[in-house]
């Protein structure tokens, strides 16, 4: 069996498994290969690494098994994604937001859906706040006509 990576005319990647060669030819010239991501049956073989074993890493003994075996085979690293200019910029347009929001408005936590109704009644003063909703909150609130919105998490430092 042969793995190929495969990518579609709408550059969407991903791997299929062929008898041969000729098998993977004959079936992507019928139209038979389509991309599963958006059903193109135009398919073709990407840029392959080849899959080479390594020699230089330690390898556990036939007697060891388990956690002992585990711990000599390095760990595959998570993937991470660089932050660009505009997640950058986007990251801190949603710091300025919660710092606009706490020096502007009220927290009034979780009363925020009672708060809201209050003063969309004129049962209590006009003024901005913020607090936290839970989904029903919000249906009930949509549903009385008040207009508010949801404010963006701010993403953790390490993130």
């Amino acid at each position: 069996m042969i793995r190929y990576a495969l990518i579609c005319d709408n550059a969407h990647d991903f791997e299929s498994w062929f008898s041969t060669s000729a098998s993977f030819e004959e079936q992507a010239g019928r139209g038979l290969v389509t991309c599963p991501f958006c059903g193109s049956a135009k398919v073709e073989r990407a840029i392959m690494a080849p899959n080479v074993a390594r020699t230089d890493r330690e390898r556990a003994a036939p007697a060891e098994t388990g956690a002992e075996a585990a711990a000599l085979v390095p760990a595959v690293p998570a993937p991470v994604a660089l932050m660009g200019e505009k997640e950058i910029a986007f990251r801190e347009m949603l710091v300025a937001l919660h710092k606009h929001v706490a020096e502007n408005a009220e927290n009034v936590g979780k009363r925020f859906a009672e708060e809201a109704i209050k003063i969309h009644h004129g049962e209590s003063d006009s003024r901005a706040i913020y607090g936290e909703a839970t989904p029903d909150d919000a249906k009930m609130l949509q549903e009385e006509g008040v207009a508010f919105m949801p404010l963006p998490r701010l993403p953790r430092a390490g993130n």
